[in-house]
């Protein structure tokens, strides 16, 4: 693991171990917008038709996607890098496993999972280690595997950096990427584009929000 990717991962897990509870306190479900959870749900419907193998939902957070997926029969666990978060996913979701991880270097063998969420969670990834972690998506994927991601967009690339959030100081990084920049790496990786859908920013949401469907052949 390259110094870069040990930096960026420390700071990801420390801002977020500290603002854990009250972002779980701010967002009790990531999915408020109905387009959102219909995205979801087809996801674990082209899950359960390809087979059995479990999801893993990469930036689980307080776990509400994971038990939702749980909810629809989906079997599914959860994968943060923050100790902090996976503990209060635990502690809400106590039937359904959480383990601290990172999606640039999955401790999970090839071609074992059955489908891969990230919602909002490569939004905290530079942009010279997508690449890894979407080659870690193709290797653990099974044959037929859907992949749904998720981040804030726009008609240009973009970064920001917050030192503060809910009160307690941070230092998390933001990038906002074009659905276009996002296709061309999951293709470089080997996956295949199903769709791609762009939804308009809604109530206190400031960027439009990008959804990638893609596949394992």
């Amino acid at each position: 693991m390259s110094d870069s990717t040990v930096s960026f991962l420390q700071t990801t897990r420390s801002s977020y171990d500290a603002i854990a509870k009250d972002y779980a306190s701010r967002f009790p479900d990531g999915l408020f917008h109905p387009l959102d959870r219909q995205l979801v749900t087809a996801f674990a419907e082209l899950v359960t038709a390809n087979g059995p193998a479990p999801v893993a939902d990469l930036g689980s957070g307080p776990g509400y996607v994971t038990a939702r997926l749980h909810a629809m029969d989906v079997p599914a666990f959860g994968v943060d890098v923050s100790p902090a978060m996976v503990a209060l996913a635990r502690e809400a979701h106590p039937q359904l496993r959480f383990h601290v991880g990172s999606m640039t270097s999955l401790d999970l063998p090839e071609a074992t999972l059955g489908g891969i969420l990230a919602l909002y969670s490569t939004i905290h990834v530079p942009d010279d280690h997508l690449p890894t972690a979407f080659a870690e998506f193709h290797r653990t994927l099974a044959p037929g595997g859907p992949v749904l991601l998720a981040f804030q967009s726009g008609p240009e690339c973009g970064h920001l950096h917050l030192a503060e959030r809910f009160g307690h100081e941070i230092d998390l990084d933001y990038y906002w990427r074009t659905p276009e920049q996002v296709t061309a790496l999951l293709t470089e990786a080997g996956l295949e584009m199903v769709a791609t859908v762009v939804r308009e920013p809604d109530a206190e949401e400031t960027r439009p929000r990008a959804f990638l469907l893609a596949r394992k052949p």
